[in-house]
């Protein structure tokens, strides 16, 4: 008996230092799978719109998370799926945050004017606080109301995924922030255009309303292409200071996560969080990809790959957390959070066209 326990314990910290990083890695790669099939099926459909329509209506990242909670309504993964997913969900979606960094350019937003910048900076906030203070108001609990204002006021989908892991949002939240916002944008790009007649807009004047309140990079293209090419330019100019505005306002509500409200059964939040916690590792490196960009040391031939490899991931993410969703807790919220996105939308319009007028944007 003495001989074998010897047999038993010695070996055992090779096993788990080699053993243990294979294990790791292949019980990740189920989930990954699943999640990389979902991103196919997703990214598929959307070149599919792409050709038929000559823009996609609703981008692969919202069908990825859409498929995810159709299969899991009808499917509930297995557990040797389940790491995979959750990996999927955090640290690659952390990795495509840090990559979009390398499509910001910080000399081109600060060629844009003072007034402008400070002007796009104050609707941003003020956007988030009007929105979190309706969405309080209407009885969503305060990570809820977070993910919907940052959702609205930033830059969609993408603000949602990288603020959401900062608060220690569920993943239930998440997904609901991100499908009803997104329901909106898609009505955002086909009604947004109508404000040139109605509203008399110029093209310049509607750029600025289209970079201010438009969701995400792509769905401004599709809601001011049909306009002009000067709206066009004007509206993404305007959104990314937006999508710039994602890494301070992370650090704040990195700042302020401690002190949110705790759902019941939910571990409590540090009350001193450590340096990583109140500036996390990814937005360190999504600032610094954009500084460096910004620099020149991020070839023009790089950007664009990278922006692909980003895309991928976030969408791939996103059905990770769509997979990761009962659709039967959506419905129960439902109601509350789409009339809470409808208004903090509404809000974001009005903050948008009172800074036009007063701006004197022409």
């Amino acid at each position: 008996m003495s001989p074998e326990a010897p047999s038993k314990t010695a070996p055992t910290p090779a096993r788990s230092d080699r053993g243990g990083r294979s294990d790791t890695a292949a019980s990740v790669l189920p989930g990954i799978g699943l999640c990389a099939a979902i991103t196919a099926v997703a990214m598929a459909a959307q070149a599919v719109e792409e050709r038929v329509a000559g823009h996609p209506y609703i981008e692969a990242l919202v069908l990825a998370i859409l498929i995810g909670i159709a299969v899991r309504t009808a499917w509930t993964p297995p557990a040797q799926f389940r790491t995979g997913i959750a990996f999927s969900a955090k640290q690659l979606l952390e990795v495509a945050v840090v990559l979009l960094g390398a499509s910001l350019s910080l000399g081109a937003i600060l060629a844009s004017g003072p007034a402008l910048l400070a002007g796009i900076v104050g609707t941003v906030v003020l956007g988030i606080a009007a929105s979190v203070a309706i969405c309080r108001a209407l009885g969503l609990p305060a990570r809820m109301a977070i993910l919907v204002a940052c959702g609205n006021a930033i830059c969609g989908n993408s603000a949602i995924a990288a603020v959401a892991p900062v608060i220690g949002a569920e993943a239930k939240d998440i997904a609901a922030a991100i499908a009803f916002t997104a329901v909106l944008g898609v009505l955002m790009v086909l009604g947004l255009p109508l404000f040139v007649p109605l509203a008399g807009m110029t093209d310049n004047q509607y750029g600025v309303l289209a970079g201010l309140t438009v969701y995400a990079v792509p769905q401004v293209l599709a809601a001011t292409v049909p306009v002009s090419l000067l709206s066009t330019q004007v509206g993404t100019l305007v959104k990314l200071v937006r999508v710039l505005m994602l890494g301070p306002v992370v650090v704040v509500f990195s700042l302020i996560a401690p002190r949110l409200p705790q759902a019941a059964g939910a571990p409590p939040a540090p009350s001193r969080p450590g340096f990583t916690k109140l500036v996390p590792w990814f937005i360190l490196g999504f600032l610094a990809l954009a500084t460096l960009r910004s620099l020149g040391l991020v070839p023009d031939p790089a950007v664009k790959p990278l922006t692909q490899l980003a895309g991928v991931l976030t969408v791939l993410s996103m059905a990770a957390l769509g997979l990761g969703v009962d659709v039967r807790v959506l419905a129960r919220v439902g109601g509350r959070v789409t009339l809470a996105v409808t208004a903090s939308l509404a809000v974001l319009i009005a903050l948008s066209l009172t800074l036009i007028r007063a701006l004197g944007i022409g």
